[in-house]
This record gives C-alpha cells, structure tokens and sequence, in this order.
C-alpha cells in the first residue's frame, strides 16, 4: 500500500533509502524528491526573478510550481474523486495552469504546492498500485500509471526549472561581475 508520505515537515526518503522497499513507496520517494526540487528552485530568488520571462512560452519558474498544483490537484484530485476541475477552481486546459496572477507570489504559489501535496498524499494512501481510478475525465485507469505519469511531469518540469534558474543566476552573476563561464 501506498503511504502517507511527506507533507512538507516530516523527512522525506531518499530512493536511495528505499531501494528494498516496495514498489509504491519506492514510486513516493521519487515523486517527492522531484516535488522538492521544484520547490528549491525557487530558493533566494525574487519574485521579480520567479517571474522572469526567459523564454516564448508561459514558462517561467514561479508558473513552473502554479501548474504543478494544476498537476497534483488534477492527478490525486480529479481522478481519485471524481470532482471536476471547475469544482477545484482549475482551469480546463493544463496551457492556462501556467498563467499567473498579480496576487501568486513565491510564498503564496510555494503553500499551494505544499497544500495540493499534502492533499495528493492523503488522496492516496492506503490504496495499492493496482487500484484503479475512475475520476479523470481520459476513463479509468491504475494508479501505478499515475505514479509514473505524475513523476514524468515532475522530473520534465524540474529540468525546465534547472535551465531557467540557471540563467537566471547566470545573469545575476554578471550584473555582479562574473562573467557566466566556469573556470
């Protein structure tokens, strides 16, 4: 069965750690590694530099976390009960999960996240791999393949986030002085 897991205060397993474990609480370990380096990669910026536009698309590091509210909420929300998005306050189309608002600020968008975890975590805990979810408009579906949908999107998300922050303090360095080049 699938456990608890984190919620913010509590230590999370490294995959490291549970690498005799069974597979759901291997599946949790990796998902909450990636949900906390979404959340690092807001460490020490502004919120200028949260939303800071370095690319065409809605991509910004502070959108980058409102959508994975988006994703936890439709994932271990939407398909574990079967409440629509419109009852979550959800756009339809995941595109509008990045748009930002003048009131989302790092502190605002970062106790979302850790609030939609939390409730992804009590969502599922207790079911086992095999259960199947009804609730998610694409039909049912196990929850084994939502783990591992849920951790692609992360661990995609978390590669755009590494990019941009890294430009980010890139350009912070210069303003400073460094030039951007590793020695």
């Amino acid at each position: 069965m699938i456990g608890a897991g984190a919620d913010g205060g509590s230590p999370t397993p490294r995959p490291s750690d549970v690498r005799e474990s069974d597979l759901g609480v291997q599946f949790t370990a990796f998902i909450d590694e990636h949900r906390q380096h979404l959340l690092g990669s807001l460490d020490d910026l502004s919120e200028e530099e949260a939303r800071r536009s370095l690319v065409p698309s809605r991509t910004r590091l502070l959108s980058l976390l409102k959508h994975a509210v988006f994703v936890e909420t439709v994932w271990f929300g939407e398909a574990v009960t079967g409440r629509s998005r419109v009852d979550y306050g959800l756009p339809q189309d995941s595109k509008d999960s990045f748009l930002l608002d003048s009131s989302d600020t790092i502190a605002s968008v970062t106790a979302d996240y850790r609030a939609a975890v939390e409730r992804s975590h009590a969502a599922i805990a207790g079911m086992g791999l095999d259960t199947v979810l009804t609730g998610h408009r694409a039909g049912p579906m196990p929850l084994r393949w939502v783990l591992l949908h849920v951790l692609r999107e992360l661990a995609h998300h978390c590669g755009h986030a590494d990019i941009l922050r890294e430009q980010i303090l890139a350009e912070r360095g210069r303003r400073g002085g460094w030039s951007g080049v590793a020695r």
